[in-house]
């Protein structure tokens, strides 16, 4: 399951989880973790698409002490827009950090649709390649 991060880090920022209850990836089966891993790559190459961005980080926590705030596994998928070069390496911009903002209630439906309809194709996509 995929859907926006209410308080997103940058426009796309997507969450990716199990619809059962773990709180953390070492909870989780291993089928679990092969859907996980099966949909992770998809969501990227959706969201690169749709939002421009084709530099993201995939950030995952696990506990209070690793910023674990939900208690249940989630990944982020945060899309990170063009930086400065001398920005690039600072800490800030790594591992899910930033200053997060209100999602638009207007501009995430306008981009969820159009997340839908990327997926769609990527979906359509995938099934001809294994013909």
């Amino acid at each position: 399951m995929a859907f926006l991060d209410i308080m997103p880090l940058s426009p796309g920022h997507l969450l990716v989880t199990t619809r059962k209850h773990n709180e953390k990836v070492s909870d989780i089966s291993v089928e679990e973790a092969r859907e996980l891993g099966e949909w992770l790559p998809r969501l990227s190459r959706v969201l690169a698409k749709v939002t421009g961005v084709w530099d993201w980080n995939i950030v995952q926590n696990n506990g209070a002490a690793a910023a674990q705030v939900v208690p249940h596994v989630h990944f982020h998928i945060i899309p990170r827009p063009g930086l400065t070069p001398e920005l690039r390496n600072r800490s800030f911009t790594m591992f899910g950090r930033g200053q997060r903002s209100e999602l638009d209630e207007e501009e995430a439906k306008v981009l969820a649709a159009q997340l839908r309809e990327e997926l769609r194709r990527e979906m359509e996509g995938i099934g001809k390649k294994k013909l």
